[in-house]
């Protein structure tokens, strides 16, 4: 079940959901806008490896904007900080980036019960198209979720997204153990 805004409201009020920065005008009848961060990066080499730690070049988006590319996997992070310590907050891209040609996040944006962060949005382009600080980018939903979670991600020993961060994260895939 997708909490719906007053539900949202009811559960800020009750610290099970935190917003940072918050603002009711971004709240929706089930979902909240969150806002494109100043900062992008993409990876230094053309040929990833998933087994190896990936080099990052961090870009800082000025306030005329940043023109992004087909063919490059752009990190992006979100203005907002979020915590979800009862729910499963679900980000998706808003249609009106979609009618841009930009895609956000196409496999990460689920998170888990325990997720206290921004939010590192993998972003590609279908075309050139200019972004900015700012920005409506994505929206996230919250879902109520069945059963007692033991541990939420935020007090997982092994999990590698935790640290709080301001900017994107590049893919920690080379500490899976496998």
């Amino acid at each position: 079940m997708i909490l719906s805004k007053n539900r949202i409201l009811e559960e800020i009020e009750k610290k099970s959901i935190l917003i940072e920065p918050f603002d009711k005008k971004c709240l929706g009848p089930n979902s909240y806008d969150i806002h494109l961060g100043r900062y992008l990066a993409v990876y230094n080499s053309h040929t990833l490896d998933s087994k190896e730690e990936n080099v990052i070049e961090e870009i800082t988006i000025p306030t005329d904007g940043y023109t992004l590319y087909p063919g490059k996997i752009y990190l992006g992070v979100t203005e907002e900080y979020t915590e979800t310590l009862q729910h499963l907050p679900f980000l998706e891209g808003i249609s009106s980036v979609a009618r841009l040609g930009i895609n956000v996040n196409p496999s990460s944006g689920k998170g888990n019960i325990g997720h206290c962060n921004t939010w590192t949005l993998d972003i590609n382009v279908v075309q050139p198209v200019t972004v900015y600080p700012g920005m409506p980018i994505a929206q996230l939903f919250f879902f109520k979720t069945e059963g007692k979670t033991e541990e939420g991600y935020n007090k997982m020993k092994n999990a590698k997204y935790s640290s709080r961060s301001l900017k994107p994260v590049a893919s920690k895939m080379w500490k899976n153990d496998w």
